[in-house]
């Protein structure tokens, strides 16, 4: 089956490219962005080895329909989808932070929770927490935005603001953004029987210096979610909670002895563990969307996407 891997196209008026893990990005003409979702698999800041079929088109497609769910309470980057790959928005100096809300003690938050810290990016964790219990209100733990190949660190608001990385008027407006966004996701989450655990929002200024929303918003590679169904019973239980997000795949990864650390070995992707992912994946559009996911040809995906892409333009 043809994946995305690398795009390499070339777009009238283009100006540069940018390849992050599992997106490329044109920049066309100084004006918009063509961001080409690939089928390529991130986790731990690595980039594996095989791609995922579907990945890419139902990575855009979920973050297209929560653009949407969401542009009347947070303005968006968003323009035009004119391929399921690919969302054409107005060029944004991104924020080089990722504003990650945590509304429960999961994944990382849980992790160093576990090695006894009640601190994360300068934000008080409450003492008698198990893990996937409920944070009375969610908390706020921004990340610094790496380049290709670095890890994304831990950062507090206090730093951001003491290194000027972004001002604080600027950031005042990412905090209530991104609890507007996590607040209205967890009531989209809700109506489809999930909860939204986690998630992670990226912000830009357009050239007129309105700040938006840019990437990608409530998809399973930016977000966590629990099945609602049976969630108190199972924290009763102490048994792990039913996860819709990439967590299984870092769990997969980690069982075999890889969290991205120097010196570990990535584990065989054989093709019925790519299949596996991929299956995942379409259950996770279509339990997040309650719509029904639909395959689009991958006979020549690349022309099908520069076609597509052309056409755009050219009106």
């Amino acid at each position: 089956m043809n994946t995305i891997n690398n795009t390499n196209l070339q777009f009238p008026k283009q100006k540069s490219l940018y390849i992050g893990k599992v997106r490329e990005v044109y920049n066309i003409d100084n004006h918009l962005l063509v961001m080409i979702a690939t089928d390529r698999l991130s986790a731990f800041d690595v980039v594996l080895p095989r791609q995922i079929p579907f990945k890419g088109q139902i990575l855009n497609q979920i973050a297209t329909k929560m653009m949407h769910e969401t542009a009347a309470i947070v303005p968006n980057w968003l323009v035009a989808n004119p391929d399921e790959n690919v969302a054409v928005g107005h060029l944004c100096e991104p924020f080089k932070v990722e504003m990650v809300i945590r509304g429960y003690l999961s994944g990382h938050a849980a992790r160093e929770y576990k090695l006894g810290k009640r601190i994360l990016c300068g934000v008080a964790m409450p003492e008698g927490l198990k893990e996937n219990d409920k944070f009375p209100t969610p908390i706020i733990t921004p990340s610094t935005k790496a380049d290709n190949g670095e890890h994304d660190e831990d950062i507090s608001r206090e730093e951001i603001l003491a290194k000027g990385i972004v001002s604080e008027a600027d950031y005042l407006v990412l905090e209530e953004y991104t609890r507007k966004l996590f607040t209205k996701g967890s009531e989209i989450a809700a109506k489809r029987g999930l909860i939204l655990v986690d998630t992670k929002y990226e912000f830009g200024k357009t050239k007129e210096g309105k700040i938006v929303l840019i990437d990608e918003i409530h998809t399973p590679d930016s977000s966590r979610y629990f099945y609602a169904d049976g969630y108190q019973e199972r924290q009763d239980k102490a048994v792990p909670q039913k996860q819709l997000s990439k967590e299984f795949v870092r769990q997969w990864l980690i069982e075999n002895g890889f969290q991205g650390k120097e010196g570990q070995q990535v584990p065989e992707m054989t093709d019925e563990k790519v299949l596996e992912i991929s299956n995942r994946y379409i259950e996770l559009y279509e339990q997040i969307t309650g719509e029904t996911f639909v395959k689009a040809s991958t006979e020549n995906v690349l022309k099908r996407i520069e076609t597509n892409v052309n056409s755009f333009l050219s009106k």
